[in-house]
């Protein structure tokens, strides 16, 4: 007859020595860290993997084909050459994505998130382009007919399609985000479960830190920090989500009569440098390219229009800092946002 509390005793020493080697298993995984520039800003990557996974080529290869495909500071990049006039260029399947990704919030925001904006940036010295100096509301007026992502369309080849040539495409508002994805991606394919992937500021965390053998931790900036210093406003946690802040840090404006600060931001349908309360925005979405076009988006919004369109649209959390009479500045979270903020 066996003896059952024996072979369970058995049975329980065998448990415990597998978890004792899938916790060591996990522990000895090494902790990589990838930095450096890329898109115009500085970038981190850091993962946990068994062994020594070379990444570098890998990234670099993803910088140079979305700067190839969408950079607007690059001359003989795609977008560039479709803004100067060049229908001939059949664009690639990054392209394809940010362009699809990008109608989706610019109908989602009634056109307060619109690519097409570009040539209005340049106008108001924001962009790579000169700026207009002899700048007004009549010229402003005039610009007007070459802003709305409506009237860009792609063909079944990849062709851009617009209604008039003057048209110029500008992705800088989402493209970051979207770039952290496809590194995300990459990191997926190479079969790393743990990892915090940075670029500008734009997010995606998928697992744990297994440092700290907890959650990735990361912080959203003080929009009013003063110059040279970093200060935090908030630290949350952030698993299979990406995130993006979206904030015009430092470049408020005091209104000197009711003393209230505002931030310029321009408006897609009036053409318009105009005030808002809302310092900024982060996001979470289940991508950063979401997370990155609706930071943006409600930036352009403002807070109440931004309000309306969450109710709106699903997945989305917000955490906003926005400012009031007498200076005061205040907070407008979603309670899915709450949830990971640490306490």
């Amino acid at each position: 007859m066996r003896d059952y509390k024996k072979y369970n005793m058995k049975k329980l020493i065998l448990i415990f020595l597998a978890a004792l080697m899938i916790q060591s298993c996990a522990k000895n995984n090494e902790a990589q860290v990838f930095t450096g520039e890329a898109l115009g800003t500085t970038y981190q990557v850091k993962f946990f993997h068994k062994s020594e996974l070379p990444i570098q080529k890998g990234m670099d290869s993803i910088f140079k084909v979305i700067n190839k495909s969408m950079s607007t500071y690059q001359s003989d990049s795609d977008i560039s050459k479709i803004n100067k006039g060049d229908t001939s260029i059949v664009v690639d399947g990054n392209f394809r994505q940010v362009f699809n990704y990008s109608g989706k919030i610019y109908y989602e925001s009634r056109g307060f998130f619109d690519p097409t904006v570009g040539s209005l940036v340049n106008a108001y010295g924001f962009g790579p382009e000169s700026r207009n100096d002899s700048l007004n509301s009549h010229v402003i007026d005039s610009m007007l007919q070459y802003v709305g992502l409506n009237k860009v369309r792609l063909s079944r080849e990849g062709r851009v399609l617009k209604e008039k040539p003057e048209i110029y495409l500008d992705f800088n508002a989402i493209a970051k985000g979207f770039t952290v994805d496809v590194i995300a991606e990459y990191l997926n394919s190479k079969n790393v479960a743990n990892y915090l992937v940075e670029l500008g500021g734009e997010l995606v965390a998928k697992g744990t830190n297994e440092d700290s053998e907890g959650p990735w931790v990361v912080a959203i900036d003080d929009p009013l920090q003063k110059e040279g210093k970093r200060e935090f406003k908030a630290t949350l946690y952030l698993k299979d989500r990406g995130m993006a802040t979206s904030g015009n840090y430092r470049k408020f404006r005091m209104d000197s009569i009711s003393g209230q600060r505002y931030v310029h931001t321009i408006n897609p349908i009036s053409g318009k440098s105009e005030k808002s309360n809302l310092l900024s925005a982060s996001v979470l979405a289940k991508n950063c390219t979401l997370a990155d076009g609706y930071a943006t988006a409600f930036m352009a919004l403002g807070l109440e229009r931004s309000k309306e369109m969450l109710s709106k649209i699903k997945d989305v959390e917000v955490y906003f800092i926005y400012a009031e009479d007498n200076e005061e500045v205040k907070i407008y979270s979603t309670p899915g946002f709450d949830k990971v903020l640490r306490k």
